[in-house]
């Protein structure tokens, strides 16, 4: 016999373990909780602020000017005083939350984009793989939402594909629009950098892609709220707080929310 037929051939690799109901899990790194908490005042004030700057002028348009004799493509409604910031209109004041945190929410993005990179969150949790696009995939994983069972029993701590769409839209679509054609709309921004106006096609036309940008950040914001209620409110809002997150039952119930 040769030394290789008597050695040994390899232990097959066990499959992970499944973690059970209970288990304690480490989710959102530090930068991921920074960012979205720095970014739950900041989206807040913007939102305030900017309602009261579209209270202003309450039509929008395409091209390159836009003004009261053009023909608006939509005419938002008025927005009420509890929504606005400051309450009463004041557009002066308005500009000044508008802008202060506009660099805030900037270069937010810009850190958390960076330390995403670094510490590899968007390549292991945010990447969509061309199996998850697959009509089966989708539609099992649009049957699972139905039913309210927003993890995988196999791999709890994984995002599924809807969420991915989601987070990938918000981050690298919306955020960025909104941040760009901000800029556009800034006759500073549009002095230093006259190609920012050009992307967007004119001043008319970067105020309409800024408010579809904004109105598309506010759905995700409220579809994201009415699942963090739907999958458990208190694990969900802890796990964005300290970071670890505990795997639910079968029912989607946490143990800290069942008093164990």
């Amino acid at each position: 016999m040769t030394e290789a037929t008597l050695t040994a051939s390899p232990e097959p690799a066990e499959p992970a373990a499944v973690p059970p109901p209970g288990t304690p899990l480490y989710r959102h790194r530090l930068t991921t909780r920074i960012w979205h908490w720095v970014n739950v005042v900041t989206i807040f004030i913007m939102i305030g602020s900017g309602l009261t700057i579209l209270n202003a002028h309450p039509h929008l348009y395409w091209g390159e000017f836009g003004a009261n004799p053009d023909h608006p493509w939509f005419n938002p409604p008025h927005a009420p005083s509890y929504l606005t910031i400051p309450a009463g209109y004041n557009l002066a004041i308005a500009r000044r939350w508008h802008l202060t945190f506009a660099l805030v929410f900037a270069f937010g993005l810009l850190f958390f984009m960076v330390s995403s990179l670094i510490n590899k969150h968007f390549q292991k949790d945010l990447r969509i793989r061309l199996k998850e696009l697959s009509p089966a995939h989708l539609w099992f994983d649009a049957k699972e939402h139905a039913a309210l069972r927003f993890h995988d029993p196999k791999n709890p701590n994984a995002r599924n594909i809807f969420q991915k769409i989601a987070y990938v839209t918000a981050i690298f679509v919306l955020i960025p629009t909104m941040i760009l054609s901000g800029l556009a709309l800034s006759p500073t921004m549009v002095a230093a950098w006259p190609w920012v106006l050009d992307l967007v096609g004119g001043r008319a036309s970067a105020r309409s892609v800024h408010f579809l940008a904004a109105s598309g950040l506010v759905i995700f914001i409220i579809v994201h709220l009415a699942l963090v209620i739907l999958a458990g409110a208190f694990g969900e809002v802890k796990s964005m707080i300290t970071g670890w997150w505990t795997v639910p039952d079968a029912h989607g119930a946490h143990p800290q929310e069942n008093g164990a």
